[in-house]
């Protein structure tokens, strides 16, 4: 049989399967037809060199582009990062939703899932010279409106968005975060929690979360980091892993620092996912994407294996998309190629502190519904 298009040559890493070996995949009809060897296709790309793995999921982003102040346009980013699945995490709330469905997920070539935020108006302020935490008022946290939206949406959101902290609720604390899971409950989705400084702590925020919840910006600094000065992971933190709790990178502008994501690593405590934050104010760094943020845990001392796991299986179960961040005949037409070059790189933190690693890792393409993409 003769296939769409053929990836060949390259090492093929599929955590789901356990499938890890040079060979061939083939795309037809927007989907993964066949893996195997001597396959023949219309199209042929040979990857030699290079890893071949499920689409690659960035699970924390910002890309309602041209509706939100924060977003970067989606496929741009995504292309140039090999990224299959974007997820945006709160940019629109149930009051702008539509538009973003409208005029951006339907629009772009990037497979886009959202957590709507609990804020009516998603994140609304968030620039340079205008900076606005939406859960400083308590008026905009629409629980009934996100459970209304979020019910009319299933196939677009996934979970419910909130964020608690000195900058973005204030005053209130850590009552967003409990509006927020009493919708997620009502839609019976799960709930990603934003924290930044305190109050409240780390650990109000993770006592309060629930299996398959997500706590993103894991690896913050100091203050609200998850460790204490002695590099001894704080207790509600290690019950929530326990619960089962997620632990999401999420590096952005302000939240993944060398010291923390150190002594986290040295407790055995890596992450379950990892997730860019990109926006308008880290896409120039810190952050930079979601392969630098890869590159930065590779340096951190996690095998690539667990580190493609991160990045693809382990948010495709955090998303309850089991159809996602898979290689498998029948499957849906998604990949993946990467490469790890021995070139130094130099990686930064939110706080300057530089760390440069010895191994590289580069988007070389991606496939989308069946069609290669150039990164």
């Amino acid at each position: 049989m003769t296939h769409d298009l053929i990836l060949t040559g390259g090492r093929v890493f599929d955590p789901a399967s356990g499938l890890d070996r040079q060979t061939d995949v083939a795309f037809s009809d927007g989907k993964l037809a066949e893996i195997g060897e001597g396959l023949k296709g219309r199209e042929v790309r040979d990857v030699s060199g290079s890893l071949v793995t499920p689409g690659l999921i960035d699970l924390h982003t910002h890309v309602y582009w041209g509706g939100s102040s924060l977003s970067v346009p989606p496929d741009s980013y995504a292309h140039s990062s090999a990224i299959t699945t974007l997820v945006d995490t709160g940019s629109a709330g149930p009051g702008n939703f539509a538009g973003f469905k409208a005029h951006v997920i339907d629009r772009s070539t990037t497979r886009i899932l959202s957590y709507l935020h609990i804020s009516f108006a998603g994140i609304f302020a968030f620039s340079p010279t205008v900076m606005v935490g939406e859960s400083q008022d308590m008026r905009l946290m629409a629980t009934k409106d996100a459970v209304a939206v979020a019910l009319a949406n299933p196939d677009d959101i996934i979970g419910i968005k909130v964020r608690v902290g000195k900058n973005t609720s204030g005053p209130n604390g850590i009552a967003p975060l409990q509006l927020a899971l009493i919708a997620a409950d009502q839609c019976g989705l799960p709930v990603m929690a934003h924290i930044d400084e305190p109050s409240p702590t780390y650990e109000e925020v993770v006592n309060l979360l629930r299996p398959g919840d997500v706590l993103t910006h894991c690896y913050r600094p100091f203050p609200n980091a998850p460790v204490f000065a002695d590099g001894t992971v704080r207790d509600g933190v290690l019950k929530g892993r326990e619960r089962g709790v997620l632990f999401d990178i999420g590096h952005g502008m302000g939240a993944f620092s060398w010291k923390s994501a150190r002594a986290m690593m040295a407790a055995g405590f890596p992450p379950d996912t990892i997730s860019s934050d990109v926006h308008t104010m880290c896409i120039n760094g810190p952050a930079w994407d979601l392969v630098r943020t890869m590159n930065k845990m590779l340096a951190l001392g996690m095998s690539l294996d667990d580190v493609v796991t991160a990045s693809t299986t382990a948010p495709a179960d955090a998303l309850r998309r089991p159809e996602l961040g898979r290689l498998s005949a029948g499957g849906i037409g998604d990949a993946s190629v990467i490469a790890v070059t021995d070139e130094p790189i130099e990686l930064v933190d939110v706080l300057g502190e530089t760390v440069v690693h010895p191994q590289r890792i580069t988007a070389k393409g991606s496939v989308r519904a069946g069609k290669w993409i150039n990164a």
